[in-house]
């Protein structure tokens, strides 16, 4: 075989990695530059008001805020904590949030962009809450520089609803939404619960409320009682209690639940689509590391 011959397939082995090299990084420049909906004026970003100078620009990097112009920034405070969960006005508050609203029927996606940093809230958590207080069809982009619980990150978002267009929440629902998120995070706690089995409860719940439409505290009870042993979980009287009043709460309020169901549905499709573009990304990669192996050993079998 001659010399040249092999320069030729060298060639051609450096020219692909330098094409494919280039297409995935004109993917990532298109996935990562800003579009906006025009119907619900610009992604807001809330800031958490304890945030330094420098740990705010370190939160505009991980929210993927590259032009101040393109969203609105506010910050949440103490005093907002009052306002939107009867909470202490003396905390802390380092949760930062960016919310950038859908068209109706693409359902509530949340991304916790910090998880490492986000010690007691999951997603699916985050996600009920908003349901119950009325947050539907956004992505919900949650952030921390330092570790927190996550809770406060509820009261930022709530003030964005508030900061947008006709978007204003219930307060009686953002309150039994917080009440609802720290009882989710209270029974993770517990010996035999983990975060993934609480939402799932929450989750069902919601689900066969939605289909029965229970017009009382005793069904309401029913429900939950049936969920507790379908799902083979044990409480305590005063969790389950507990339980019981914040559901009876949602009820008496007269909380859409059917719609809580679909925007449930919805973020459930969103992650399972999110998995399978996973999936197939790394299945891709797989793809192109063995053409590269199959044609690097050809190669050493053309100069052996």
């Amino acid at each position: 075989m001659s010399r040249r011959f092999n320069y030729i397939v060298l060639g051609a082995v450096l020219l692909i990695g330098f094409f494919i090299v280039n297409l995935a990084a004109a993917s990532k420049a298109n996935a990562d530059e800003e579009s906006i909906n025009e119907k619900y004026g610009l992604p807001i970003v809330v800031y958490g008001e304890a945030l330094s100078s420098a740990q705010k620009d370190q939160v505009r990097d991980l929210l993927k805020v590259k032009d101040v112009e393109k969203v609105t920034e506010i910050t949440v405070t103490g005093q907002d904590l009052v306002t939107y969960i009867k909470g202490d006005h003396h905390s802390n508050m380092y949760s930062s949030a960016k919310i950038t609203r859908t068209d109706a029927g693409e359902g509530l996606v949340i991304n916790q962009v910090t998880p490492e940093n986000v010690t007691e809230v999951t997603d699916e958590m985050y996600a009920n809450a908003l349901l119950t207080a009325g947050v539907q069809d956004a992505v919900v982009d949650v952030a921390s520089p330092v570790k927190v619980s996550g809770h406060s990150a509820l009261v930022g978002i709530y003030k964005a609803y508030d900061e947008g267009e006709g978007a204003e929440l219930n307060r009686e629902h953002t309150e039994v939404a917080n009440e609802e998120l720290s009882l989710a995070t209270e029974l993770a706690k517990k010996e035999g619960l983990d975060k993934d089995k609480v939402s799932e409860l929450l989750t069902e719940i919601k689900k066969e409320i939605a289909e029965i439409n229970p017009a009382s505290k005793e069904e309401v009870e029913q429900i939950i009682d049936d969920k507790l042993t379908a799902l083979d979980i044990q409480l305590n009287p005063q969790d389950r209690q507990l339980l019981i009043d914040l559901f009876e709460k949602m009820r008496s309020l007269d909380i859409n639940f059917d719609n809580v169901k679909s925007q449930l549905d919805s973020l459930s499709k969103d992650i399972q689509q999110r998995i399978e573009d996973t999936i197939g990304d790394k299945n891709f990669i797989q793809t192109v590391s063995d053409f590269f192996t199959k044609l690097i050993d050809s190669i050493r079998g053309i100069f052996s």
